[in-house]
């Protein structure tokens, strides 16, 4: 499809609408050392279409006209920039709008990878199942901006315990799809599934909740 045609999709003065969003938030990202290069992405649903980040594009760099946009129902894509290609994080985005999430963020945080070095260490050093393990953490005030799960009200308290499931690194980002499924289905709750030696994925129900639960 030729996207001159669909570009006002993507156009637009507001710096709400999701093209800019996009461009906007993974600026930060990659100020804040959560993504170097081309890797990570953001992806927004916003009514009946999902916007979606390039791949191969420097996250700093990104402008609206990058954007690939796809119809939610048909999973057909309404806007395909000539010479970029999609995002293979998009099928684990359309896992978390599945899930009823409005953002889903993917960063390659060193923060998120050291962590499931440090569970796997600890794991092996009790002898205990490396593959099953989750980061769990409580008694920390960060946890309080996380919400308690899905369906359920309010947010998670300093005595709370967070878990966020690790699941294993693939060669192709797209194969991680199927096992991050999982983790959904068996952790109900989780708003985040951490990939070891990789990074993490995040959502939320509109993109500042996205946005916040990253950041904690």
């Amino acid at each position: 499809m030729n996207s001159a045609n669909t570009d006002d999709l993507i156009l637009s003065s507001d710096p709400q609408h999701p093209a800019n969003l996009i461009c906007t938030l993974c600026r930060n990202f990659y100020n804040w050392g959560w993504v170097t290069g081309t890797g990570g992405g953001t992806s927004i649903r916003h009514g009946p279409h999902i916007f979606i980040a390039p791949s191969g594009v420097q996250k700093e760099l990104l402008q609206p006209t990058d954007m690939f946009v796809m119809d939610y129902a048909s999973r057909k894509y309404l806007r395909e920039p000539p010479v970029l290609n999609p995002s293979q994080c998009t099928p684990l985005f359309l896992a978390a709008f599945d899930r009823g999430a409005g953002c889903c963020i993917h960063t390659h945080s060193q923060w998120a990878v050291l962590v499931t070095l440090l569970v796997e260490r600890d794991a092996r050093e009790r002898n205990e199942n490396v593959h099953s393990k989750c980061f769990e953490i409580e008694k920390i005030e960060q946890i309080k901006g996380i919400p308690k799960g899905r369906g359920k009200q309010g947010m998670l308290g300093y005595f709370d315990r967070l878990s966020i499931p690790i699941i294993e690194n693939t060669a192709h980002e797209r194969d991680l799809t199927s096992s991050l499924t999982a983790a959904m289905e068996q952790h109900p709750d989780t708003y985040a599934v951490l990939v070891r030696r990789h990074g993490i994925y995040v959502w939320g129900d509109d993109v500042q909740k996205a946005k916040t639960q990253a950041e904690r």
